[in-house]
C-alpha cells in the first residue's frame, strides 16, 4: 500500500496508508453499498470485476474505477488490499477462498456460503493468512440493536420470556426466474435471508438452538418455495429457556413490503418495525426508577400513561412474583428516522470497523469473522429441519 500524504494519521501519529478496494458483483445494492464504504477516509475503489452489467460500468465511471473483465485481473491488482462480494450466495465460497489465497481481506454479502462447512474452510483460510474474512450483518451497529441490548442486560422489564420475527416480504422483483428460488444458489431462505435476524437475538440472547422449522411451496409453482418459520430457543434450564419464532414470506406486493419483531418480558413488551429496526412501541408497568432508566435509554421518547396505580393497587403479580408499580405505560421511539438513511449509516459503520481491525488487527469489532458463520449454523439447522420434516 502506498502512502497518501493526505491519508488520516494513526494513534501514534504515524501516516495511514490507503486501503484499495476491489468489488466482485455491482448491481443495484452492491452501489448502495461502496457509496456508503467510499465515505470512509483512506479507502479508495480501485476496480471492479465480475459483472458486465451496466450498473458495474456506471459505478466505474462514478467512482473512477477500473472496470475488469476477469476476477483474476482483480485479485492480481497489486492496488487492491479488500475485496468486497456482492454476488449470489452459490459464489461466495470460491470467490473468497480465491481472494483470500490471493492475500486480500474480504467482506461479503450475506450469508457468508452455502453450507457451514464451506464456512468453516472461510474461516480457516482467512486465520491462516491472517486476514479479514467478514459477512455483512450490519445489523448490530445500529444504535436501536444496542439500546435493546441494554433493556435486556438491565433487567428493566424483568426476565425475557419468548420472541418472534414476522418478515412479510415483497417478491415483485423476483421474477420466477431470478436466483433467489433457486436453492442450488441461494441456500433458501432461511440461509439467504434468514441470517440477519439469527445474528440478531444472538446477540440479545446468546447461542440459540433450533427446535422445529417448516417449509411452504407456492401452489402451482415451478417448485418455488416462498414461505419458512422456525422455533429457536435461547438460554438453558438453569437460566431460563427463550422461544422465539421467525417466519419469513416473500409473498407481498413491495408497496405492502413490511416487517416486526417483538419481545416480551415479565413486565412488558417490546415491538420492533421493520426489518433495518428504526421505531420502537414499549408497553409496560414501571415504578418511578424504570421510567427514569427507560427515558434515559430511549433519550426524546414520546411517553404515553394508560394507567396509574396507587395504594395497594400498586402491588402487582405475576409468574409467581410481587413488585410494585405506580404507571402502566407505552414509549414511542424513532418514529421520526428514516429508515433508508439508517440502513446507510450502518454499511458505513460497518465498513469502518473493518477497515479498523485491516489497520489495527487487534481491535474490538462488533461483527468479526465468527458471526457469519455462526448465524449460517442456525440458518442450516433450521433449512435441513424443515425439509426433515417437509419430506415426512
Amino acid at each position: 500500500m502506498e502512502t497518501n500524504p493526505t491519508a488520516g494519521l494513526s494513534p501514534a501519529g504515524e501516516l495511514l496508508p490507503d486501503i484499495g478496494l476491489g468489488v466482485i458483483g455491482m448491481g443495484g445494492f452492491g452501489l448502495f453499498a461502496v457509496q456508503q464504504f467510499m465515505q470512509t477516509p483512506n479507502v479508495k475503489l480501485v476496480a471492479i470485476a465480475g459483472s458486465k452489467r451496466e450498473e458495474a460500468k456506471a459505478a466505474a465511471r462514478r467512482f473512477g474505477a477500473e472496470h475488469l473483465d476477469s476476477l483474476d485481473e482483480l485479485l492480481s491488482h497489486p492496488d487492491i488490499n479488500l475485496i468486497y462480494i456482492a454476488t449470489p450466495p452459490f459464489l461466495h465460497f470460491e470467490q473468497a477462498m480465491r481472494a483470500l489465497d490471493a492475500g486480500k481481506h474480504v467482506i461479503c454479502e450475506k450469508p457468508l456460503a452455502m453450507n457451514p462447512e464451506q464456512g468453516r474452510l472461510m474461516l480457516e483460510k482467512a486465520a491462516q493468512k491472517g486476514l479479514l474474512m467478514v459477512t455483512n450483518l450490519m445489523q448490530r451497529y445500529n444504535p436501536m440493536f444496542e439500546r435493546v441490548k441494554r433493556l435486556i442486560d438491565l433487567n428493566l422489564l424483568g426476565e425475557v420470556l419468548h420472541g418472534y420475527f414476522e418478515n412479510y416480504a415483497g417478491d415483485e422483483g423476483l421474477s420466477p426466474e431470478h436466483w433467489f428460488w433457486d436453492r442450488s444458489k441461494s441456500g433458501g431462505i432461511f440461509v439467504e435471508h434468514g441470517v440477519h435476524f439469527f445474528d440478531m437475538f444472538s446477540g440479545w440472547l446468546g447461542q440459540g438452538n433450533v427446535l422445529s422449522a417448516q417449509v411452504t411451496k407456492r401452489p402451482n409453482s415451478a417448485d418455488i418455495e416462498d414461505q419458512v418459520s422456525c422455533t429457536v430457543a435461547y438460554g438453558d434450564e438453569q437460566t431460563g429457556l427463550k422461544t422465539v419464532n421467525f417466519y419469513h414470506g416473500f409473498t407481498q406486493t413491495g408497496r405492502m413490503d413490511r416487517q416486526e419483531m417483538r419481545i416480551l418480558f415479565e413486565r412488558g413488551d417490546i415491538t420492533l418495525y421493520e426489518w433495518v429496526p428504526t421505531r420502537l412501541v414499549l408497553r409496560a408497568v414501571v415504578d418511578e426508577e424504570t421510567t427514569r432508566e427507560l427515558m434515559t435509554l430511549f433519550p426524546g421518547a414520546q411517553l404515553n400513561v394508560t394507567a396509574n396505580f396507587g395504594g395497594k393497587d400498586r402491588v402487582l403479580r405475576g409468574r409467581h412474583k410481587e413488585f410494585e408499580a405506580y404507571q402502566q405505560i407505552e414509549l414511542r421511539y424513532g418514529f421520526g428516522d428514516d429508515k433508508l438513511h439508517l440502513y446507510s449509516e450502518l454499511l458505513r459503520l460497518m465498513f469502518r470497523d473493518q477497515v479498523s481491525a485491516v489497520y489495527f488487527p487487534d481491535t474490538h469489532r462488533k461483527i468479526t469473522n465468527e458471526n457469519g458463520l455462526d448465524s449460517l449454523i442456525v440458518a442450516a439447522e433450521a433449512d435441513r429441519l424443515a425439509r426433515r420434516d417437509f419430506m415426512v
